[in-house]
């Protein structure tokens, strides 16, 4: 194996793990800028006002983008272990 194909599986692997953690966080982001306005509007500045609509929308986005995250570490885990046999001793 060299250096050139084992940094290839490397970013490959990166990429799914960005791809699929970005649902959640781009919901937890967007949530808490709309939090961060609201709070600054209204002068409330409490820590718990802002963390139970992000714990929502990161539970919302979870079960909405479940099954394509499932689906993209599927294809990712395949495609490593159907690489792992063809390399061989």
């Amino acid at each position: 194996m060299s250096a050139a194909f084992a940094l290839d599986w490397f970013r490959e692997m990166l990429w799914t793990a960005v791809v699929t953690a970005a649902p959640p966080v781009a919901a937890v982001v967007i949530i808490g800028l709309f939090m961060a306005i609201l709070q600054a509007a209204t002068q409330v500045n409490d820590q718990a006002v802002a963390f139970a609509p992000k714990a929502i929308g990161a539970v919302v986005a979870l079960l909405v983008s479940g099954a394509w995250i499932l689906q993209q570490l599927k294809d990712f885990c395949i495609a490593a272990f159907q690489t792992m046999g063809q390399l061989g001793p």
